[in-house]
């Protein structure tokens, strides 16, 4: 798997990213209302994606089928279409953001037990919580850390 560093996200990119996003987000966020998810879209499209350092995996035609966003320290971001979870195509772009990167942090709903679950089987580690999401939402965040081997 090859990962591409988007250094210049266009509308049509913004697009794909949000459509990758949101069937995620859809198979992984049982927690999430359909206004929750309808809430979201227009920040992750509007002031998320734009707020980050995009990198992507492509499928074998060349449409994206994993991404991650990058800010400071931060794993932000890190969505995988469902048919593609389970593929390698998250381990890939977690081992380039701390390995390449230096990206040791990572924050993850707490309710997504799966991507929590994904995250510790990596390496992080629990450091903090928060009840409430960025926007004021009471859905927990968990914040981890990468344990340096």
């Amino acid at each position: 798997m090859k990962i591409e560093h988007v250094t210049s996200v266009s509308e049509e990119i913004k697009d794909e990213l949000l459509s990758v996003w949101e069937y995620s987000v859809r198979s992984s966020h049982d927690f999430l209302k359909e206004e929750d998810i309808e809430f979201y879209k227009p920040l992750v499209r509007n002031r998320y994606i734009p707020s980050v350092d995009i990198f992507v995996v492509r499928d074998d035609c060349g449409h994206i089928a994993a991404f991650m966003g990058l800010s400071d320290d931060m794993l932000e971001m890190l969505f995988v279409l469902p048919e593609r979870q389970r593929c390698g195509y998250g381990k890939v772009l977690v081992d380039y953001a701390v390995n390449t990167c230096g990206i040791l942090k990572v924050d993850v709903n707490e309710d997504n037990v799966n991507a929590c679950r994904f995250y510790l089987k990596m390496g992080y580690r629990l450091i903090g919580r928060d009840e409430y999401d960025a926007t004021g939402k009471h859905f927990p965040i968990l914040h981890l850390q990468y344990k340096c081997r």
